[in-house]
């Protein structure tokens, strides 16, 4: 049995590639839209792909089902209760495929999702499985949220992940492995550690939800305090019932001169610059959204730029744009209409003008706080972390409210934004310019650097 992990650390998922050393025959996990990955790792090891299954439907990345169908011709599996309008094997209670001398059985395994399904791996000659695929159903050191399909849903289906969990998954053997698609970093999980593989034994003994002694404490457990979550979620599970439109491949996008992005935005495309913070702030495209690469691009493009948005990018290399198109495609940011050739200097170069964004020390902020025209603070991390600690006399609102909700300052203020570091507060520079704010500043290392050089911090224990 072979088992290959493809981990996305900007998602926090990880998908899977499961194969028979013997007979050569293999299958997808939760496969990504950018299917090469597979492809090329199962050439490698001499598989044949045959079977791409998915444990749910999707909340947070569109599935890469129907591009492996395009690209090998396996054939798709996926839970009956799914209903998904494209041509599958629909999967019941104790189904099996063949993989040979591996057999993939299906386990009902709802509450994470209404529809969701896990995946037990058992070995020719054995009659007990070896490992399983729980998808949301049971991540290490939880389970996934019963939240994303509304406030209706998220207590009756935290009572059928209490059962899936306590009636199922628990009863298994203690050293079966469990292999979870959603892990650490997930908006679509609840809490949970860096490890992306586990046994059940190991949760049995140390999974808080495990412990609870009572349908009404697991609930009660599963549903207090959920973080926010990207506005692209509630988008992503009809795409991947319906069937996302099949690429074919990492679309090639066409250079375009500074003009013709001029003109595309005054159209109403968007333009993502996924640079770094430092490239951003040193000068950009009026308008842009400033989304780092390592922000991650692929949650705060889906939080802060209007599902369905053509876009147009600005990177900072050939590699760059390669991984901003990947990202993209993921969550089904599909209306790619080009790059800006030459980048920030091309636009430069015609005459177009190219904001800055000043950076400022945390020294010289600690300075100007104890004068009477000091700037507003704003800080954009999360909920979370806002109470953890932040600077004395700091605004917050969470960076991913601010293409929406009403703001704590206004237009025409001074304010220096930051978050832990730096990546989100580019994200919220751009989504502040856009809302008409002139006078902002990036805090230089934000509040890790300004607690790393001691200056005050405020705990908020409410």
């Amino acid at each position: 049995m072979l088992i290959k992990q493809f981990v996305d650390e900007g998602l926090g998922n990880s998908s899977y590639l499961i194969g028979s050393e013997k007979t050569g025959l293999a299958a997808t996990i939760d496969a990504q839209r950018d299917v090469d990955r597979y492809v090329q790792v199962a050439e490698g090891l001499g598989l044949r792909l045959t079977y791409a299954v998915d444990t749910h439907l999707h909340n947070d990345f569109v599935t890469g089902a129907l591009e492996l169908v395009a690209q090998t011709g396996l054939r798709i599996g996926a839970s009956a209760e799914a209903q998904v309008a494209f041509d599958h094997i629909p999967l019941h209670e104790r189904d099996t495929l063949d993989l040979g001398d591996l057999t993939l059985g299906v386990l009902t395994t709802p509450g994470h999702t209404p529809e969701h399904i896990s995946f037990t791996v058992t070995e020719a000659g054995q009659q007990t499985p070896s490992a399983i695929f729980t998808g949301g159903a049971l991540i290490v050191g939880g389970a996934a949220r019963t939240d994303l399909l509304g406030h209706d849903m998220t207590q009756p289906l935290a009572r059928r992940l209490y059962h899936t969990l306590h009636d199922k998954l628990l009863r298994l053997p203690d050293d079966m492995a469990v292999y979870p698609t959603h892990g650490a970093g997930s908006f679509c999980a609840a809490p949970a550690v860096a490890e992306r593989s586990t046994t059940i034994g190991r949760e049995r003994r140390w999974n808080p939800l495990a412990q609870a002694i009572s349908e009404e404490e697991f609930v009660a457990r599963a549903t207090t305090g959920l973080p926010s979550y990207p506005s692209y979620f509630k988008y992503l599970r009809r795409v991947n019932q319906r069937g996302p439109k099949v690429l074919s491949g990492l679309p090639a996008i066409e250079p375009l001169s500074p003009e013709a992005v001029h003109q595309h935005m005054a159209q109403g495309v968007a333009v993502v610059d996924s640079r770094t913070p430092r490239e951003f702030a040193a000068g950009h495209i009026p308008g842009s959204y400033g989304i780092p690469l390592g922000a991650p691009l692929i949650t705060w493009v889906g939080w802060v730029v209007p599902f369905g948005t053509p876009i147009i990018i600005v990177a900072a290399s050939p590699a760059g744009r390669e991984e901003t198109v990947r990202q993209l495609i993921r969550i089904g940011y599909d209306d790619l209409q080009g790059y800006l050739e030459g980048g920030v200097a091309a636009w430069e170069a015609v005459g177009l003008p190219v904001p800055k964004v000043p950076v400022m020390p945390v020294v010289e902020l600690a300075h100007q706080l104890g004068r009477g025209d000091a700037p507003s603070v704003l800080d954009v991390r999360f909920d979370a972390e806002w109470r953890a600690g932040h600077l004395p006399g700091a605004l917050h609102i969470e960076a991913g409210r601010l293409p929406t909700e009403a703001l704590p300052v206004s237009p025409d203020s001074r304010v220096v934004v930051h978050c832990g570091h730096a990546d989100r507060s580019t994200v919220g520079i751009s989504v502040l310019e856009r809302r008409g704010y002139q006078d902002l500043m990036l805090l230089d290392g934000g509040f890790t650097s300004w607690q790393a050089a001691g200056y005050p911090v405020v705990q908020d224990h409410e």
